[in-house]
């Protein structure tokens, strides 16, 4: 099957592989370059690595209408959507003659969005899964082929969940492609449909009088950005603890530091000062003259 691939960050990689490994991939569309790092040098997204290393016909627009023409010339019989970044106008999804399809990291209809992997760890969910779903106009909307579930861990962080999902969509999806034909659509469930918005930087500030669930689940979410910070510290490494007392309230200092949150406590492992060196909790309190029922922040 001739396809077209759109995807961007490492997420979509496995697909694109998996893809070309089992079909003819005529074009990959990633977003541009863009530059990052402390030298602000130009960087190329993975997908446009990976398409690079495997040879792949390559377009980086900087607005997906500029590639319309390009797609229609390399005439394909199906387009791919992984984490692209972009919404998608039907004058694009109208040139595959099967359409378009995409890999989602949620199990849809819940957690329809840009930040699905991070949203589901954050509200304690159990289990995550990937969805193969046709494309249509509007965001996560389109019938499914498939879905495929797996457990989140108690204490697993979004890049080790990022990485099953990746791979557990990309076989997934070679699988509903070699019985395409055959495959039926089910619509979703759209009253059920639960959204999971772009994280905003400002999201990591904690509270201590949240609970200790609510910290740590928002730790696993944000790793690694914007991770979870007090305006004064940034928490590196956290785990819940045992305690009780008013939140904020330094409830031991020895093995880390013990911190009363809203109705628990939290262990302090490893903070940092903002422009500072990474610190073990303990040696941070030491230096910073906190004792035992003082009061962080």
């Amino acid at each position: 099957m001739r396809i077209v691939f759109l995807g961007t960050p490492d997420f979509a990689v496995p697909t694109l592989e998996a893809l070309a490994g089992a079909h003819d991939v005529v074009l990959v569309v990633a977003q541009p370059d863009k530059r990052a790092g402390r030298g602000l040098r130009l960087q190329s997204p993975a997908v446009a690595r990976k398409a690079n290393e495997l040879q792949l016909p390559l377009a980086q627009p900087q607005k997906i209408r500029e590639a319309l023409e390009r797609v229609a010339a390399a005439r394909p019989d199906l387009g791919v959507v992984v984490a692209y970044g972009k919404i998608l106008p039907q004058a694009l999804l109208d040139i595959p003659r099967h359409g378009f399809l995409n890999v989602h990291a949620s199990l849809l209809p819940r957690y329809r969005g840009a930040a699905p992997i991070q949203r589901a760890i954050e509200h304690g969910e159990r289990e995550s899964g990937v969805t193969i779903m046709r494309v249509d106009a509007e965001l996560d909307h389109g019938p499914l082929l498939s879905l495929v579930r797996t457990p989140i861990g108690a204490d697993e962080h979004a890049p080790s969940l990022s990485a099953r999902l990746s791979e557990l969509g990309a076989s997934e999806l070679v699988r509903v492609l070699r019985d395409f034909d055959r495959h039926v659509e089910t619509a979703q469930q759209h009253e059920q449909a639960t959204y999971a918005p772009k994280i905003d930087k400002s999201e990591g500030e904690i509270r201590w009088t949240d609970a200790t669930a609510a910290i740590y689940d928002k730790y696993r979410a944000f790793d690694p950005w914007p991770g979870v910070f007090t305006p004064e510290l940034r928490l590196v490494a956290i785990a819940p603890a045992a305690g009780s007392g008013p939140p904020g309230t330094i409830l031991s200092i020895g093995e880390g530091v013990v911190v009363a949150t809203g109705d628990s406590a939290l262990r302090l492992i490893v903070v940092q000062r903002p422009g500072k060196s990474r610190q073990g909790a303990v040696e941070f309190a030491h230096g910073a003259g906190w004792r035992v029922g003082g009061v962080v922040g």
